[in-house]
């Protein structure tokens, strides 16, 4: 009898998974996703013909294995490929393109190359994204202010503060105090809803990594002729929810199973094997899956409390004091007109401590079809929440009118600019590196005593990868099950080499 795999969650994570289950192995995948859309975080939200990207999801990598799986499902727009050849010439991907191009009868299903363009709004004034210490920024800041990220900087290389164990420690040693305090804080204290010094340093290695004051000032005399992944990037023509809508489309195709609305709520236990969940579907109807393997992207704490085995209560209690961070973005539709200041930007942090928006997302930036009329500005407010707290529980209308004031204030739009709007929560959207979580590896060594379970992607690991990485996850654990390796590690290794995918080598 054909083995089956249980996949929990349709993410990039899970869709994954499947996909490389179908393709190299004769396991029989079937992925229960308790929402109604694929996608994940990664999905992509109509509202009016208008698309919001969750989050903003640009697509590079530097795995030579993810650019060609993304590539074979969606081949690069044949009118951007002499570009594409000449932006990637000087990276450590190979970018191999599709023989045939893609399907003229699927013309939509492309790859766009495009612009990036980020910057962070501070004082009311805009500086480049990633951050460059050209004449530009500095007169911006000033000179007394320069003068003191300068000196704060060489007082940080003299007196490294070791050891490194919260964000903030990490963040002033390789930009110093007053850099850090000008750009870094704010945001991130905003993100996180916590101090920058209760947070583990552990997440500045895996979001910022190699990047720091040094390299900043290095990118000045880079070669002109250079082209990095900092500067364009690859996105689906309708958002990246296309991609996975395709990636799921394409599992159930080869044989694949996806059944949406069903929330796993047990997993059946025997010995250290998990044969089989059991999930609940909207109408309240109950049904047993068994599986010979069982991938999990649902968060950790909720895994913890699923399995029927009896779990020892101090390991439920680390799994119990896990945190999260809850997303809620704004779409506003936006008179052109009304605007304050031109937006050529992808997206830009807003670094402003007297307002609570984190970010912006202009998505006439990210690709032109995910607005209706290109002759508005189709907008996202990122706020970062805990779910039930005073702004997550506001009503819609109350959320927009709030994050209009906000934008206003800063001087971004002028009154009277909104034409349209919606509100979108994403509970979960961040596992957090604080709380109980310099514990999580008493988690890891519980769980990894299953020996058919495979825990895969942002919360099944409760850590912050990005979408290539939780495909990565997802890989290696299939790797892994075909060679026949009970040892989980090279999954957990996953994103957490010292090298960010954007810093170049």
């Amino acid at each position: 009898m054909r083995e089956t795999a249980l996949i929990v969650g349709a993410g990039p994570a899970g869709l994954t998974a499947a996909h490389e289950l179908l393709e190299r192995s004769g396991i029989q995948p079937v992925i229960l996703e308790a929402g109604d859309a694929i996608g994940g975080i990664c999905r992509t939200v109509e509202y009016k013909g208008n698309c919001i990207d969750i989050g903003g999801h640009r697509f590079f990598t530097k795995s030579d294995r993810v650019m060609d799986w993304w590539l074979r499902l969606m081949p690069l727009e044949r009118a951007t490929e002499s570009h594409a050849s000449l932006a990637y010439q000087n990276q450590r991907q190979s970018f191999r393109l599709p023989q045939d191009g893609p399907d003229p009868a699927r013309e939509d299903r492309v790859m766009l190359l495009r612009k990036r363009k980020s910057r962070i709004y501070f004082a009311r004034r805009f500086f480049d994204y990633p951050l460059r210490l050209n004449p530009v920024t500095l007169l911006r800041l000033g000179p007394w202010r320069a003068c003191r990220i300068v000196a704060s900087y060489l007082w940080s290389v003299l007196h490294r503060i070791k050891p490194e164990t919260t964000l903030e420690q990490f963040l002033i040693n390789r930009f110093g105090r007053e850099l850090y305090l000008t750009f870094f804080k704010s945001y991130t204290e905003k993100v996180w809803g916590v101090p920058c010094s209760e947070i583990s340093a552990e997440w500045g290695a895996q979001r910022i990594k190699g990047l720091s004051l040094k390299k900043t000032l290095l990118h000045l005399f880079r070669k002109s002729g250079e082209t990095s992944l900092i500067e364009q990037f690859l996105y689906p023509k309708y958002g990246p929810g296309q991609l996975w809508e395709y990636a799921a489309e394409s599992v159930r195709s080869l044989g694949g199973s996806i059944l949406l609305g069903w929330s796993v709520d047990r997993m059946l236990v025997e010995g250290t094997r998990i044969v089989g969940v059991e999930a609940i579907n909207k109408s309240g109807e109950r049904k047993r899956f068994f599986a010979d393997y069982v991938f999990s992207t649902m968060p950790v704490q909720q895994l913890m409390r699923a399995l029927d085995c009896g779990v020892p209560e101090e390991i439920l209690e680390i799994s119990d004091a896990l945190q999260y961070r809850d997303f809620m973005i704004v779409g506003l539709l936006l008179d052109r007109e009304k605007l304050l200041c031109p937006l050529d930007d992808n997206w830009i942090y807003i670094q402003e401590p007297d307002v609570v928006a984190g970010r912006l997302q202009i998505f006439n930036n990210w690709s032109p079809w995910l607005v209706a009329d290109n002759s508005k500005v189709w907008m996202g407010v990122e706020y970062f929440c805990s779910e039930g707290d005073r702004l997550w529980a506001k009503p819609d209308e109350e959320v927009v009118s709030f994050a209009a004031a906000e934008l206003e204030r800063i001087r971004i739009l002028s009154p009277g600019a909104v034409l349209d709007s919606t509100v979108i929560r994403v509970p979960k959207t961040y596992p957090a590196y604080f709380g109980s979580y310099h514990r999580f590896d008493e988690l890891r060594e519980y769980l990894d005593r299953f020996e058919n379970l495979y825990l895969i992607g942002r919360n099944g690991m409760h850590k912050y990868n990005n979408q290539d990485h939780s495909m990565l996850t997802a890989m290696t654990a299939v790797d892994n099950i075909l060679a026949g390796v009970a040892d989980k590690s090279n999954i957990w290794a996953v994103n957490t080499e010292r090298e960010y995918a954007e810093e170049k080598a």
